[in-house]
Order: C-alpha cells, then sequence, then structure tokens
C-alpha cells in the first residue's frame, strides 16, 4: 500500500489535502501522473496544510452562502454561446469550464469548475446542469446553449 496526498478531489478516495492508502500500482501508474496526487513525506504535513487553505479559500464559506447562490443559480437561466454547424450541432464540447465562465459573465457568481457536473451535449438547446455548493446543497441550473453565429 502506498500512502499519497491528494491534490485534487478523487470520487469515492478524499478530497484535495487528505492523505489516504492505495495500491501502489494505483498510485504510481494513474494518481501521480496524471497529477491528482503526490507521494507522501515526512516534510509533506506543510504541503498538506497548504493544500487544505487553498481548498478553502475556493470552497463557499457557509451553508447559508450556498443556499443563496443556489437560489440566483436557480431563478436564472445560464445562456452559453458555441460554435454550430448545420443543425444546430456543436463543434466541439461544453466542458465545466464553459459553463463556469458563463454563470461568472451572467454576474451571478464565481463557481468552481471542478464542482459542476455537465451532461453530454450534441447540439443546442436548454440542459440540466448540476453544481455541488456545499456538503449537502447541489443547484440544478438551467444551460441554455445557443449558436454563436
Amino acid at each position: 500500500m502506498a500512502k499519497i496526498i491528494l491534490t485534487h478531489e478523487v470520487q469515492g478516495l478524499g478530497s484535495a489535502g487528505d492523505v489516504v492508502e492505495v495500491k501502489n500500482g494505483y498510485a504510481r501508474n494513474y494518481l501521480v501522473p496524471q497529477g491528482y496526487a503526490v507521494a507522501w513525506t515526512r516534510g509533506g504535513e506543510a504541503q498538506v496544510e497548504q493544500i487544505r487553505k487553498a481548498r478553502e479559500a475556493r470552497a463557499i464559506a457557509s451553508v447559508e452562502d450556498a443556499k443563496a447562490l443556489k437560489a440566483k443559480l436557480e431563478e436564472n437561466k445560464i445562456r452559453l454561446q458555441v460554435k454550430t454547424g448545420t443543425g444546430g450541432r456543436l463543434f466541439g464540447s461544453v466542458r465545466p469550464a464553459n459553463v463556469a465562465d458563463a454563470v461568472a459573465e451572467a454576474g451571478i457568481g464565481e463557481i468552481d469548475k471542478r464542482k459542476i457536473t455537465v451532461p453530454t451535449i450534441k447540439s443546442t438547446g436548454d440542459y440540466p446542469v448540476i453544481v455541488h455548493l456545499h456538503e449537502g446543497v447541489d443547484a440544478e441550473v438551467t444551460l441554455q446553449v445557443i449558436s454563436a453565429r
């Protein structure tokens, strides 16, 4: 078993700053090369604290703030202009970073792109997008994908 420090949130394993033990091959072949983790060392405790502070700075401070942002997100449609071909089919795909940028441009607030779940979007239209704001507070945002001709 290998002891590692997570640098990003990994589904089913933990969030950034957590020290976890995983099988050697999983750490060596996937987590470390992809940048999701670094090897744990005795000097790594300072690094753990630094990662946790950065995570807390990005996180929404309280449940009340998260609920207020949820209300704002759910009452507005987020418009995202994308390049399309004939019949409204997209060139490329819609990524969480695109949604986060569209929310910021709409003046609603800043959202961490790692907390956004986007379905597969292949054409223009309205799509539900899930935004995890805080523990137990998820917002379902209506994303309106329109052509930018």
